[in-house]
């Protein structure tokens, strides 16, 4: 069910029933876009946060959730993740943080593995629309 004003799921979008917590393709009104740089979990001081990929994620959502607040936005609004994580191996953990984040129409999204800076196991850029 589509409950955002500004980003809706094409009707006759399908994907593989094996698909992850994310839409295949997502419609938006981009007259308000916001955009969050590569967030990690590192706290205001530069200290890594977490030593899992399930604290770090947290960290990092924790991280974008406070980015998003500042432009008055909130993970609703979002339309587009990217995700690097440095061991594809922690995926479905990586997945079970993130998809407790996100409600329908949930965002696209891509996700790599990638040579991220020491002590880092994700990081996660986003685009939300203004509501």
């Amino acid at each position: 069910m589509d409950t955002h004003p500004r980003k809706t799921v094409p009707d006759g979008a399908r994907q593989h029933r094996t698909a992850g917590p994310y839409s295949p393709v997502i419609e938006v009104d981009a007259r308000r876009l916001v955009v969050l740089s590569g967030q990690v979990a590192v706290d205001l001081d530069g200290n890594v946060v977490g030593a899992t990929i399930e604290a770090q994620t947290e960290a990092t959502l924790d991280n974008c959730r406070r980015q998003l607040t500042s432009a008055g936005c909130d993970f609703a609004d979002v339309f587009k993740v990217n995700v690097y994580l440095s061991d594809l191996a922690d995926w479905a953990r990586f997945n079970a943080v993130y998809e407790t984040t996100f409600q329908s129409p949930l965002p696209v999204r891509t996700a790599v593995q990638a040579i991220l800076m020491a002590g880092f196991l994700v990081e996660i850029e986003m685009w939300a629309v203004k509501p």
